[in-house]
């Protein structure tokens, strides 16, 4: 029986220390940036990751949860549209003819679907639906190595103020799907963070090897815990009501435990192309039934007398078609804990926030990150990169928006920080 599992999926709670390296990378001038905010047409309420791309290009990102984007464009890029689209909608196309668009408000429109009961149960087993979905890897994924450029951000809050904000734009090279991850590398270009000075914020949580969630968090290239012949045994299956991703229609597939295993399972939903049978969408949380296994597969190491208590492990994934090929888009993960320290009366709640986005994908030319590049497993973000620096810091970079809550916990721990100087 398969025991391995994304290797990921790994915290270090330590005592706070001082220590880190810069890794930096220049961008060049010459770019005009389209933004906005995307609402439900109807509602008028913001809609968080929804897919903004440039038509024509691979240069993308995805709203934040205030609705908001901002999409850099090179100058000698000729775009004339840019695509937005989201589960359940309507894709919407705003034209921008090369000028540059700040902060308007876009209307999308959800979709409703009425299908015939042949369409709806085509599928009788789910089981089997999943599985000829992974048998159709080869042909609806890339075969080819792919040189990934995106931004990854990572937080930390202690109750509901933030101790930690780390983000850094990264390079993934990942190889064909026909392979595993394991020769798939990954490495920062540019990162910064801030990190609370408070004496009460000691404890410092330390999520290992978080950029390389884009490697080891795509389930379809690493099948082992959730798609492989083995695991699906393990899980039961049934069908949910038919919605649509990038205006393509989808089949959805809630499975959960049915078995005991010595790690933890997962419950969740598949959302799979009607027409491809491409995987487009995975949304997963960890079985916390038994807590002493998630202790035993997220925690690697902890103080003495620190008692710890996991709430909540879960994952989005969503994937992309663009020219007849499924890539991969977007990727969440959350961790919510308790700990308290023995006789204390009352617990501490931590959440913890790992969120990656590809921006770009070059698929000519690709070679590999070398491996003294790469960002290893054993490495956290907040120890690597250095403090914060301008408001233009990240140049032409695209990246996430951050939201207005996680700007001003951005301008509070910097306050912070200088007056500790």
């Amino acid at each position: 029986m398969k025991t391995k599992h994304f290797a990921a999926i790994m915290m270090a709670l330590l005592l706070a220390f001082n220590g880190f390296f810069s890794v930096e990378a220049q961008t060049e001038d010459g770019y005009y940036s389209v933004s906005g905010i995307v609402k439900d047409s109807r509602t008028k309420k913001a809609i968080e990751n929804v897919n903004v791309s440039a038509v024509g290009t691979n240069i993308g990102t995805v709203t934040n949860e205030d609705g908001e984007f901002t999409l850099k464009l090179s100058d000698t890029t000729d775009v004339r549209e840019i695509a937005l689209s989201c589960l359940g909608y309507h894709n919407a196309l705003i034209r921008v003819a090369g000028k540059e668009k700040q902060g308007q408000t876009y209307l999308i429109f959800a979709e409703s679907f009425v299908l015939s009961e042949v369409e709806i149960f085509s599928w009788k087993n789910p089981r089997d639906l999943v599985k000829a979905a992974m048998d159709k890897v080869e042909t609806n994924y890339p075969m080819q190595p792919n040189l990934l450029t995106g931004f990854y951000r990572e937080t930390i809050q202690k109750r509901r103020s933030y101790i930690n904000i780390s983000e850094a734009v990264i390079q993934s090279y990942k190889g064909p799907y026909s392979t595993d991850a394991s020769g798939d590398r990954v490495r920062v270009l540019k990162g910064r963070k801030l990190v609370s000075p408070k004496k009460a914020d000691t404890l410092s949580i330390k999520l290992l090897g978080g950029p390389n969630m884009i490697s080891f968090i795509d389930i379809v290239k690493n099948p082992d815990i959730l798609l492989d012949d083995e695991m699906l045994q393990y899980f039961s299956y049934r069908m949910g009501e038919t919605t649509s991703i990038d205006g393509n229609l989808q089949f959805v597939v809630h499975f959960e435990p049915q078995a005991v295993l010595p790690f933890p399972l997962y419950t969740g939903t598949f959302y799979i192309d009607r027409e491809t049978l491409a995987f487009t969408r995975a949304e997963f949380s960890m079985d916390m039934r038994d807590r002493l296994k998630v202790i035993d597969l997220i925690l690697k190491e902890k103080p003495a007398g620190l008692r710890f208590t996991p709430e909540e492990v879960s994952y989005i994934v969503t994937y992309i078609q663009r020219d007849g090929k499924t890539y991969l888009n977007y990727i969440l993960n959350r961790i919510r804990f308790k700990c308290d320290w023995k006789r204390r009366l009352f617990a501490t709640n931590y959440t913890v926030v790992g969120e990656t986005v590809v921006t770009d994908r070059q698929d000519s030319n690709v070679a590999k990150i070398p491996s003294r590049e790469a960002f290893s497993m054993r490495q956290s973000l907040s120890y690597e990169v250095d403090s914060y620096y301008d408001d233009d810091f990240w140049g032409a970079y695209n990246i996430i928006e951050p939201t207005e809550s996680l700007e001003n916990a951005a301008g509070k721990l910097k306050k912070q920080i200088d007056k500790s100087k």
